[in-house]
């Protein structure tokens, strides 16, 4: 394993488990850059639905993936995404995107595209990335994999909170899909990677999560 591959930690889950938060939290603690790729796809999402293409059309949103150009970078603290230089951190967690990105992250060649780019960020230094393939495909030879889990109710419980929605039962009924959506693709379907730590966030503070986190990844010669 190379240097390269040993200063990426990959946080995998399914939505509502606490990656981003947790993942976020772990990379300030090291020091090491964050690594979104949620905000990915859903920037590509958002350049399909503002230029009217259709997710069915795979050639289309092929070209548009690799023309898009997305980057994650820090400002005033704050983690920002910029989509061809516009920042469209608020705009990609509307309604409209989170309805839509499933379908656009199932396409196999706009994650291959998304790959690419995932992989180009991390050539720049440590990264903690967090996503549903991050230790299975995009970095299959990272040095600390974590799958982060949690009872489904807590999850929409967290994600109904997160957008200021009251129906859990809504949000429940939807993450019940968009579990089915991203287990059941074809192309990088979310799976625990043989090599992953399972941790199960239910009962966990982020505190809590993090820290056995950056113990794991002290542990492994980290960090």
């Amino acid at each position: 394993m190379s240097s390269k591959t040993r200063s990426i930690v990959a946080i995998d889950g399914p939505a509502g488990a606490g990656k981003s938060t947790v993942a976020r939290r772990l990379a300030s603690l090291l020091g090491w850059r964050f690594l979104d790729t949620g905000a990915m796809y859903r920037a590509v999402t958002l350049k399909a639905l503002r230029t009217g293409i259709s997710p069915e059309d795979e050639e289309s949103m092929a070209r548009l993936a690799d023309a898009a150009e997305i980057e994650l970078r820090p400002v005033g603290g704050v983690h920002k995404v910029f989509l061809d230089g516009e920042d469209v951190s608020a705009e990609i967690r509307g309604p409209d995107v989170s309805k839509s990105v499933p379908a656009v992250a199932a396409l196999s060649r706009v994650r291959k595209a998304m790959v690419r780019v995932q992989r180009n960020f991390a050539e720049a230094g440590p990264v903690v990335a967090e996503g549903r393939d991050m230790g299975t495909v995009v970095f299959p030879d990272a040095g600390v994999k974590f799958y982060l889990d949690a009872d489904p109710t807590v999850r929409a419980a967290r994600r109904a909170a997160e957008r200021g929605d009251a129906d859990v039962t809504k949000t429940l009924a939807e993450q019940r899909e968009r579990d089915r959506q991203d287990s059941t693709r074809t192309q990088s379907p979310l799976t625990r990677a043989p090599d992953a730590e399972y941790v199960d966030s239910t009962g966990l503070t982020v505190d809590e999560i993090v820290e056995r986190m950056l113990g794991r990844v002290r542990d492994a010669g980290q960090g």
